[in-house]
């Protein structure tokens, strides 16, 4: 079979028939099958997009098989800095080449076989997608969930723009790999946090990888402590969040963020040009780097005082670069002797070290700082008290004279989605200097992207050059105005697509609630692990949001959830167009077909571990698939013949249950590389078998159909094309996946080695379901062993059952 021709043939008998066509009247039996959708920023898909839609599309088939109604979309994500930055590389303007890149996709992923339904396509740059994107941003502005702000944020010089916490990879840049400094600038933000504990607490629910799980458990960071105010001589205060307030006596320095408001303030005149010298330096230095364990800990003192509240004593006010204004309160409390981080930090600058609490027990190591819970000692009328009961009175105390409180905390901030970028959807509100920040009214929505504009990067918001974008009138009063120059980070679109999806063409709404509520959430969601910080906690941000406000009534976006591997170049690094290491797909499709190559895919890799890319294994794939074609058309094209049921066909039926069972659990689980390697043990017995005596050829021809079956999904052509052969009764895809009977799982007999002396001389086939001692009464009957035997006496039998029985002469 030549499938490079038989593909467009049979894709094209899907096209006619709408084979792949997703029924919205038949939802009791729905299932959502959703790939991250792809990145246009680059003219072509390579070997790793297909490693993520081509098997998971054999997933889809798999599904639809077992009679679920299957819901499969595609579209493009196709905003956002990396769209823009090929743009900007070619010269070409980022509408005009994403357009031509998503033309070129879509072909390429046509090319694959897969069974997206195109008519529920989207793209997210054009503006029936993006009216709903800023729809959204109303909705949480109404809802408090959106704000503006002044905050120091990360700045890549290179890309010219703001990056989210989560875009800093390492202290550089996600995209382009720059150092990221610290700018402060006034900046929108959505308001997870407010979600904090759902989205921790929801975790448990989700069939997610653990790992991922855990990922987000951690970029929450909920810890569980109090707040504590500390008193500076000039009256201003500043409050430290702590989970060990019962160390609060040991304090003998507080450190602020060197980008602290209070610090200019309180900085003694003597102090000025070192706490001046020491910001600029901070500024060039990136938050992982300045978080860094290993790193050294540098700081300078401010020469001011503040009070600590529990025992009213003075100690000193220092800045340090391992502080940071955006985390917590900007402000630590330093107890070096209970803390490696701040016994470090004072032994370096000289500052008092008091233990404040005892060893627990002779065996603990008493060594400074003393990292563990005990009773506490140098603690006023709080000593003997174990360090546990110390923190809830300490609080409590601080409480009552307004100079604390128990406090929940969490690492995760605000979502910044500003962006000082063109290519994104822009920010629905106008800047009145009456009225201040004003929503566009619904009505006037999409707020549309102009073409003509100067987009390459210079630091300033490129629509606030477009003369025609940025002048407008305040909707409430009428007067000149200005509409907010900035545009949406692209996650604000991938965050909420999966809503869109199955009401794409909706134009009054951004989708109809009645029916997404019966079609989601996603049943299954295949996607890359890198998100499991961004877009993944974005959406079930959104999910939650939206469901806050009557629009949803369900938790969470995506009730399983699976992360495909990475194919990396014949090199072992990431493919990368300036590594020179893309593997394009298309020379082999050209080549072998877009069966062989997922079949490769699939069979090559542990789907969810990836590896560097060989082309060793795709030829072999072919030959493979030339012999189980040979042997499918041989028995199909055989007369009709009765034979009597004998062993043989016993152990075929063996073959056949048991291969069906387990391949359908390797599919239910992802392990498409097992199930292939079943589908070839199952091949093979078709041809140990073939044309035996016992062997009743209509059955031969059931098993051969079964075996056609469970291929489909993975070559889905090529299965297609033998089903339209020789079956001709509609697409295979509508055909049930093979069932398996357990009882035939289990073989009938089975053979084991006949041992004289614990040397093997023959085998014999027994029934698999006999004791031991039933086992020797079978051999001591059976001619073979009698003969092996010659009338010796015997003196012992060993059965080990299933493999071998010894005899002893």
């Amino acid at each position: 079979m030549d499938l490079t021709k038989v593909e467009k043939e049979i894709q094209q008998y899907w096209k006619d028939n709408k084979v792949n066509s997703f029924d919205k009247n038949n939802l009791k039996d729905k299932y959502y099958v959703l790939e991250m959708f792809s990145y246009p920023s680059g003219a072509k898909l390579h070997a790793g997009h297909w490693y993520n839609y081509a098997p998971s599309d054999s997933f889809a088939r798999f599904k639809r098989m077992q009679g679920k109604n299957v819901f499969q979309p595609m579209g493009f994500d196709a905003f956002g800095l990396p769209a823009e930055n090929y743009a900007i590389k070619t010269g070409i303007h980022p509408e005009d080449s994403t357009l031509k890149n998503i033309e070129t996709m879509e072909t390429q992923l046509q090319n694959i076989g897969a069974m997206f339904d195109w008519d529920y396509e989207i793209k997210t740059c054009l503006p029936d997608y993006y009216k709903w994107t800023q729809w959204m941003f109303l909705k949480l502005f109404e809802k408090g969930l959106a704000y503006r702000k002044e905050a120091p944020v990360n700045w890549c010089p290179s890309c010219n723009t703001v990056l989210a916490n989560e875009q800093v990879l390492n202290g550089e840049c996600e995209r382009c790999g720059s150092s990221v400094i610290k700018k402060n600038l006034t900046q929108w933000f959505f308001k997870i946090t407010e979600y904090a504990d759902e989205l921790l607490d929801k975790l448990d629910e989700l069939d997610w990888p653990e790992k991922t799980k855990q990922m987000q458990r951690n970029w929450i960071g909920k810890s569980i402590g109090g707040e504590v105010e500390f008193s500076l001589e000039n009256g201003e205060s500043f409050r430290v969040f702590t989970t060990r307030a019962d160390t609060l006596f040991g304090v003998s320095y507080v450190v602020l963020a060197p980008e602290h408001p209070l610090v200019d303030k309180i900085t003694v005149k003597e102090h000025l040009d070192d706490v001046k010298n020491y910001k600029e330096m901070c500024l060039k230095t990136n938050e992982i780097d300045r978080l860094s364990t290993s790193r050294e800990k540098t700081g300078v003192f401010t020469g001011s005082y503040a009070i600590n509240p529990i025992n009213n004593e003075k100690v000193p006010v220092w800045i340090a670069d391992y502080v940071l204004y955006s985390y917590g309160t900007g402000a630590v409390m330093g107890v070096p002797s209970h803390d490696e981080r701040d016994f470090a930090f004072a032994n370096k600058y000289g500052l008092p070290i008091t233990r404040v609490i005892e060893k627990a027990s002779d065996d603990v190591d008493d060594s400074l700082p003393f990292i563990s819970y005990g009773k506490l000692v140098n603690s006023g009328k709080f000593n003997g008290l174990h360090s546990e009961d110390a923190k809830n009175a300490i609080l409590d105390k601080l409480n009552s004279i307004n100079k604390g409180c128990k406090k929940v905390n969490y690492r995760l901030r605000d979502w910044l989605v500003s962006r000082q970028r063109y290519w994104g959807a822009p920010i629905p509100i106008i800047h009145c200097n009456h009225c201040g920040a004003v929503p566009v009214p619904y009505e006037d929505l999409p707020v549309k992207l102009p073409y003509n504009v100067e987009f390459k990067p210079d630091g300033k918001s490129p629509l606030t050059k477009c003369e025609e974008f940025i002048n407008t009138s305040c909707p409430i009063c009428g007067a000149k105005a200005k509409r907010d120059a900035d545009t949406l980070d692209t996650f604000v679109c991938s965050s909420w697509y999966y809503l869109r999806y199955p009401d794409s063409k909706n134009d009054k709404e951004p989708f109809n609630s009645e029916l997404i509520n019966k079609i989601l959430p996603v049943d299954k969601y295949i996607g890359g692990a890198e998100h499991a910080c961004m877009h993944l906690l974005y959406a079930r941000f959104f999910t939650k949001a939206l469901r806050d406000m009557g629009y949803l009534n369900f938790d969470e976006p995506f009730k399983s959830l699976v992360h495909q591997g990475t194919i990396l170049g014949t090199d072992g690094n990431k493919m990368s167009k300036s590594k020179g290491n893309v593997i394009s797909p298309d020379i082999y499709v050209e080549k072998y077909g877009s069966d062989i190559l997922r079949m490769y895919l699939m069979f090559g890799f542990s789907y969810i571990e990836g590896g560097p890319w060989s082309d060793n294994g795709i030829e072999s794939i072919n030959k493979y698939v030339d012999r189980l074609e040979r042997i499918l058309v041989n028995v199909f094209e055989k007369d009709n013949v009765n034979g009597n049921y004998g062993s043989n066909e016993q152990e075929l039926d063996y073959v056949r249950h048991s291969s069906i069972k387990r391949i359908t659990n390797d599919f239910e689980i992802f392990s498409f590389n097992t199930a292939i390697a079943r589908i070839m043990e199952f091949t093979n017995a078709l041809y140990k078998y073939d044309g035996l005596k016992d062997i009743n050829v209509n059955f031969e021809k059931e098993c051969a159909k079964d075996l056609l079956l469970l291929v489909a999904p993975i070559m889905p052509h090529f299965a297609e094309k033998l089903w339209q052969t020789y079956f001709k009764n509609g697409s295979i895809f509508n055909s049930n996946y093979p069932s398996y009977d357990e009882s035939k799982t289990v073989r009938n007999t089975v053979e084991i080695a006949i041992q004289i002396n614990s040397k093997i001389k023959g085998k014999i086939n027994v029934p698999s379901n006999l004791t031991d001692d039933a086992i020797k009464e079978v051999a001591l009957n059976d001619e073979t062993v009698k003969a092996l035997l010659d009338g010796k006496s015997v003196k012992k039998v060993i059965v080990i059952k299933g493999r071998l029985i010894n005899f002893v002469i």
